[in-house]
């Protein structure tokens, strides 16, 4: 059914938010602030600058402080910043069958770092990053640049990602949306759902 697949990366990709969110709390912690992993994520999911905004107004935090959980969370990705269980077959299955794997993220270049550290650069044929310089999700600006740039045919396109942005930014551009949720939640703008990597198979043929 669909032949190019675009995908966000965290939390779709690569399981990134427990990490940010960990060394988040452990930041405020070291500023003596305190704040339950729960609400972190939950901000943080909507995007990094939400979360900042709200512990600016509720805590104070200021640049410096962001400064220094950005240099905690790198360090900490390192280590910790792994692809979900059954990307890296799902993704080569995708390449191997002749069908387009793209990357639309706004996390800068350590997604391609990781794409490659992890084996999953090869099966990629494009790649949006925060240095490509395009209007932020859910504009459809980036994914409508893809789709001149590749000559993809609308109805053979699909976004995958894990927050509604994610799905508003395929659908805005008139292609599908895939909702990748681990605990089986829906949201009405998806065109389909995931809560494992396993079930797109069926989707995507």
């Amino acid at each position: 059914m669909y032949k190019h697949i675009i995908w966000d990366f965290d939390g779709t990709l690569f399981d990134t938010y427990t990490v940010m969110a960990t060394t988040f709390k452990e930041t405020l912690e070291a500023h003596g602030f305190e704040a339950p992993i729960e609400e972190i994520l939950k901000y943080m999911k909507v995007s990094m600058s939400t979360a900042a905004q709200y512990y600016s107004q509720k805590f104070g935090i200021d640049d410096d402080f962001l400064s220094e959980y950005s240099r905690r969370r790198k360090d900490a990705e390192e280590e910790n910043c792994k692809p979900y269980a059954g990307i890296e077959e799902v993704c080569r299955y995708i390449h191997s069958s002749g069908k387009n794997n793209y990357l639309y993220t706004h996390r800068g270049e350590s997604s391609i770092r990781f794409l490659k550290k992890y084996g999953l650069y090869d099966y990629f044929t494009d790649f949006i990053t925060k240095g490509s310089g395009f209007e932020r999700k859910p504009s459809p600006e980036a994914i409508e640049y893809l789709i001149k740039k590749h000559n993809i045919l609308k109805h053979e396109a699909i976004m995958i990602g894990d927050r509604e942005l994610d799905i508003l930014s395929g659908k805005n551009a008139g292609i599908y949306g895939c909702y990748f949720n681990e605990a089986g939640i829906n949201i009405e703008v998806a065109d389909h759902i995931v809560s494992d990597f396993s079930q797109l198979y069926s989707i995507i043929d």
